[in-house]
This record gives C-alpha cells, structure tokens and sequence, in this order.
C-alpha cells in the first residue's frame, strides 16, 4: 500500500506543477503514474479531485480576464459532454480509448510544432468553439482530460497566451466542478477514497504554484511550443501504456 501510496503523490506533484505552468493536463500526466498501480474509476475520480484542486489555486494566483461571449459556446459545449463522458465510463475499454487519443496528440502536435506560421484556423465561429467544449466535456467525464481538445482548439485558433489561458482555465474549471458533483451524486465517489485525496491534496499544491510562477515570465513562442511539446509527450505515454498492456 505505501508504494501504491508514493506513486500516486510523485504523480500528484508532477501533474500539478505542469497545470500549473501550462493551465491544463493534470489529467494527462497524472495518469501516466496512476494507471499502472489504480482501477480506471479511482484513477478518474482522483484526476478530477486534483485537476480541480490544481484550477481553483490558479484562479487565485494566475488571475486573466475573459470575455463571456467567447467563453460560453466552449461552456455550453462542455456541460452537454459531461454525462456523456459519465455514461461512457464504466463501458469504455480504456486501452482502445488511450490508444485514439494518444494516436491523435502524437501525430498532430509535432506536425504544429514544425509549422509555427500554421495559420490561425477561423472557420467554424462559435459552434466549432462549442463542439470542442463538447469533446472536453466527453474527455473530463471520462476521467478528467477535460482540457485536451479545447486546448488544441485555442491553440489551432492562434489565440494569444493569455486569452488561451483564460479561455482553458475557466473552461477547466467549469467542467471539473461539474463532473465532481456528478461523480458525487453518483455515488463514485465512496469513504475508501478519502485516504487517496489527502495524499493527492498535499502533494499537488507546492508544486502547482511553483509552476503558476514560471508561466508569468514565459513568451508567446515558448508557450506555444510548451503546449504542444506537453500535448505531444501525453499522448506518447498513452501509446506506451496500451503498448505495455497488450
């Protein structure tokens, strides 16, 4: 139990200091320690606790105005996925699903790295925002990867680093609030968790502000490469995990 225990806070530490800098993926990089030693439901339940735990501290500490009108289609979307996302839980085989979802990250992303004048994507307005709030939605139901497509999204868009900040940090944790009352009025969440979320709560937090701090010195460019290079790196774990597993 004490090594199940010590996994789950290294991974912790490392998801909340990249949310922290990057304003998502703690889904993401959490599960790349936790899938190997936690069911996929207590593995879900415990990345949507720290996610929103990571967002509620960077609300305070990483403040970035956002306009409604721009915010709300991606909202919208996202409040429609989440029981999706929940129904889908329980019946998704997690290998096929990590293997979609890792193929997509690794073969997109670096393609965007090598084309840093990719133009800005403007077709769609906001019900093409609203469909990628919908996808998140589905992602974050599913186990807490809420910011997966709507930050690829923003990042397609050209967005600057701090709408897309805004944008991803709200819609974040919109959605997390959410799926955690979900999760709670389920019944997924049950009294043998507890345990888990007070070695997850301390272990994120240091490590979150730490990662807030460093994204307030970092440029466009560099923020830019960061998001993809993490978004990459997410999905290559993915593959290596369902690679391991078969």
């Amino acid at each position: 139990m004490e090594s199940v225990w010590l996994v789950v806070a290294v991974g912790a530490g490392v998801a909340g200091f990249v949310q922290g800098l990057s304003g998502f993926a703690f889904g993401m990089v959490a599960m790349s320690f936790w899938a190997w030693v936690l069911p996929p439901q207590l593995a879900a339940v415990l990345t949507v606790f720290g996610a929103l735990l990571g967002q509620l501290l960077a609300a305070f500490t990483v403040r970035r105005g956002f306009v409604w009108a721009q915010l709300l289609p991606f909202v919208l979307g996202g409040l429609a996925g989440i029981p999706l996302g929940v129904w889908l839980l329980p019946q998704l085989n997690m290998l096929w699903f990590k293997a979609l979802l890792g193929g997509l990250l690794v073969l997109w992303c670096p393609l965007m790295l090598l084309a840093p004048r990719w133009p800005a994507l403007k077709v769609g307005g906001r019900w093409a925002d609203g469909v990628s709030g919908l996808a998140g939605g589905v992602l974050g139901g599913v186990g807490g990867f809420t910011g997966v497509v709507p930050t690829l999204w923003c990042t397609l868009r050209g967005y600057p680093k701090d709408v897309q900040r805004a944008v991803i940090q709200n819609f974040n944790l919109s959605m997390l609030l959410v799926t955690m009352g979900v999760y709670l009025g389920t019944g997924m969440v049950t009294r043998d968790m507890l345990p888990l979320f007070a070695v997850v709560a301390p272990a994120m937090l240091l490590p979150t502000w730490l990662g807030t701090r460093l994204y307030i010195g970092i440029s466009e460019a560099r923020f830019r490469q960061l998001v993809l290079g993490l978004l990459t790196l997410s999905g290559a774990a993915m593959l290596l995990s369902v690679w391991l597993a078969l």
